[in-house]
């Protein structure tokens, strides 16, 4: 295996990591030392200087930039939300659709992603769900487009079984035919490189409680700023191109903030963006394609491991399609994630079998541990 980073060095920054086998970072990442640490100067602020706003708000536009740095993006195209869900039904409800126009999305991708755009049904909006097959590209959906579609929505890696789609060529069939495009990055951000302007949507969102390290209710949303078309569903001081100074609402000015802000809604969760900050530079300091290089390299040794005792996977095995970081073993989700916890080590059941999930802190160990138990109930 690949030695792409001092994995040790950030395996010492997650205490959980020192008390238990954690692989579960799909679910949630364990909170790390830095975060922990801007965390608690946050709550100090707020002990002893009553909570200086005015700072705090100049520091989330900083951690916007590091996003707009992420995802290779301008810091104008960021809006913070409170999670994947409140990005994917802002992005859903700004998309102009009419009635009887009809939007493409996976079956089975994560139902909250769905459910945004289910909501458009009261509007007379059709969604049409298309099977989900092992590779997802443009031409899993080109025979479903007709004259009536105007969107696709789709997620880049999935929850429960770790397929990595090829939205890139997903973004190109937008482009072609004139349909916007909205992608749920949740399963990918942190672990996997993305690149919006390569990927081509209209909206890109996720949380921030997986891949980047924070704690729940932080979300984070991407917009192409040429999409000027794009409104919010509710607006708010926070959304306005010319916020009244007197703050008395002003009827005959309702102009939108040029940038992503139009999709703010007031205060932030300016804890959250601390916490955010310091992730970002754990994550700079190592590199998203380090840690996707070294989650693939584990990966590879907990697949082949599995093939050995003859466990199947219910996701892709070849690198080209699933996600460095996600397996699923085909396995009994209700017995094992019972004997795993009871072995200290941490999964997630899914869909027809274990979800075990890597984080930039994992190591062979971690592997070797787990492949270990499975021998023992084996009886090998």
């Amino acid at each position: 295996m690949a030695d792409t980073y001092d994995v040790e060095s950030v395996r010492a920054l997650f205490p959980a990591a020192r008390r238990m086998t954690y692989l579960d970072s799909a679910f949630q990442t364990p909170m790390s030392v830095p975060v922990r640490t801007a965390i608690e100067s946050f709550l100090e602020e707020s002990s002893t200087q009553a909570g200086p706003k005015s700072v705090w708000l100049e520091e989330a536009e900083r951690v916007r930039t590091q996003v707009a740095a992420l995802f290779h993006a301008s810091p104008a195209e960021i809006a913070f939300t409170k999670n994947t869900s409140e990005a994917m039904n802002i992005a859903a409800s700004a998309l102009p659709l009419r009635p009887g126009e009809n939007v493409l999305m996976v079956q089975g991708d994560h139902p909250n992603n769905a459910y945004a755009f289910l909501n458009l049904k009261r509007k007379g909006v059709e969604l049409r769900f298309i099977p989900m097959l092992p590779v997802m590209n443009a031409d899993s959906f080109r025979p479903h487009i007709d004259s009536k579609t105007r969107a696709i929505s789709m997620s880049y890696v999935t929850f429960h079984a770790g397929h990595r789609f090829d939205v890139a060529s997903v973004g190109a069939l937008c482009r072609e035919r004139r349909l916007d495009f909205v992608v749920d990055v949740m399963q990918a951000v942190g672990v996997v490189p993305i690149d919006v302007r390569k990927i081509g949507a209209t909206f890109v969102g996720c949380g921030t409680h997986k891949g980047l390290l924070v704690p729940h209710g932080l979300g984070l949303l991407w917009w192409d700023s040429h999409h000027t078309e794009m409104e919010p569903a509710y607006l708010a001081t926070a959304s306005l191109a010319n916020a009244p100074a007197d703050l008395i609402a002003n009827p005959d000015d309702l102009t939108l903030a040029a940038s992503a802000k139009r999709f703010e809604l007031g205060n932030l969760n300016l804890l959250g963006i601390r916490a955010l900050g310091a992730a970002l530079d754990l994550i700079a300091r190592v590199g998203v394609e380090a840690i996707c290089a070294h989650c693939f390299d584990l990966g590879d040794r907990l697949i082949e491991g599995l093939e050995a005792l003859d466990v199947g996977l219910v996701g892709p095995r070849e690198r080209r399609h699933r996600a460095p970081h996600i397996i699923v073993a085909a396995l009994d989700p209700v017995s094992w994630a019972a004997d795993l916890a009871r072995e200290g080590i941490r999964v997630s059941p899914e869909r027809g079998g274990i979800r075990l999930s890597l984080g930039m802190f994992n190591d062979a160990s971690d592997i070797a541990r787990f492949l270990d138990v499975m021998r023992r109930r084996a009886g090998r």
